[in-house]
């Protein structure tokens, strides 16, 4: 059975060894990594939680419409192979796990991680936890019948399209960068549910059509915002407009973001889009021969294309109206603007490839594009 003595000295060193163990779990935890299976952010530390759930599927409300986006991709022999439903839309407190960022930290941007600070990443995903973060919008709120979005892009073929009624009839409405609306509400209408952007895109549309009219980013009460994590910046930008303080860190350090979402601006008017959902789009749907090139890095599908196919995986019935067609070169490239200029292709977009693919869809009877 072994002395007191023995059993004592066992004890001891069992004590000892559990210490350093705490005191290791803790500095992994606080200096170089997250040190359990789930991690919660708070400030620059990092504590165990053994209470989150799995993350569940982005797309967990079942749809009575019988003739939904996904009945439609289902049926077609080519997209049934590339939809996958069950891939998460949005990302919130609980997919921020151990395996989650040692998978994602290996990605680089806007389909994971890299390079990207763990308690800046953390400390943003632990403010997403409501429920209003886990689904682009309740169903519950539609009873009955198909979901209906349209996701107005913001291509010149709008331009006395006179479309302003039939978007306006949607449940929902997605809009994105340099969104005028005022002076042509006949042609783009005047609701929007949903405003998608990267903070540069946002900023620069800031900039770049302060003259068309876009001097604000759209506010209202009902309006969500929709971040496309395409750099560090979306998720201090995020952590401040949630927290409603000026950021930090960074490129925007010392702006204030209710400039931008208004002074009530709470948690649950924010969306962010799942690394691996991005993932998911672009090496199924958009995969461009630029991944081939020097640009490789650079390459990432358009916001609209981004917010298109984020309503083609959240909506039932899906419009999309001004985005590019086969005749594009007929129309501005924006439709707010006073005389014409050619649609600019830049090599971080495949415009091309997009435009194909809304075609295809459109064949398929999964979206309605518009088309003149």
């Amino acid at each position: 059975m072994g002395s007191p003595h023995w059993k004592r000295l066992c004890l001891l060193l069992l004590a000892g060894l559990t210490s350093s163990l705490l005191l290791y779990s803790h500095y992994r935890a606080t200096v170089e990594a997250p040190g359990s299976p789930r991690i919660i952010a708070s400030g620059n530390s990092f504590k165990p939680s053994a209470d989150l759930e799995e993350p569940e599927p982005s797309r967990k409300q079942p749809s009575p419409c019988l003739h939904s986006v996904m009945a439609r991709a289902k049926a077609d022999p080519k997209f049934r192979e590339i939809f996958h439903f069950n891939t998460p839309v949005l990302m919130w407190d609980q997919h921020f796990t151990l395996e989650t960022w040692n998978r994602l930290k290996t990605r680089h941007v806007p389909y994971g991680w890299q390079g990207l600070s763990l308690a800046v990443v953390g400390s943003t995903l632990q403010l997403l936890n409501a429920s209003a973060n886990r689904q682009l919008f309740d169903r519950a709120a539609f009873p009955g019948g198909c979901v209906r979005c349209a996701v107005v892009g913001n291509g010149g073929i709008l331009n006395g399209s006179r479309q302003g009624k039939a978007i306006d009839s949607h449940h929902l409405v997605f809009r994105l960068n340099g969104a005028v609306i005022k002076g042509f509400e006949e042609d783009v209408g005047t609701k929007v549910s949903f405003y998608g952007f990267t903070v540069n895109t946002m900023k620069n549309s800031l900039i770049s059509y302060e003259e068309y009219g876009f001097t604000q980013v759209p506010q209202g009460k009902d309006l969500k915002y929709i971040f496309i994590p395409s750099d560090i910046r979306d998720y201090v930008m995020l952590k401040s407009a949630i927290q409603g303080s000026p950021v930090p860190e960074g490129s925007d350090k010392g702006d204030d973001p209710q400039k931008y979402f208004g002074p009530e601006a709470s948690a649950e008017k924010f969306k962010l889009l799942h690394p691996d959902f991005l993932q998911y789009l672009t090496s199924r749907f958009l995969r461009s021969e630029l991944l081939n090139t020097q640009y490789s890095s650079l390459y990432m599908p358009s916001t609209g294309a981004l917010m298109l196919l984020t309503a083609l995986h959240t909506c039932d019935q899906v419009s999309a109206y001004g985005f590019i067609t086969a005749n594009y070169e007929q129309f501005s490239d924006h439709y707010y603007e006073v005389e014409k200029k050619p649609l600019v292709f830049y090599a971080n977009h495949d415009m091309m490839l997009e435009a194909a693919l809304w075609r295809s869809l459109h064949r398929a009877g999964i979206i309605t594009l518009y088309q003149r």
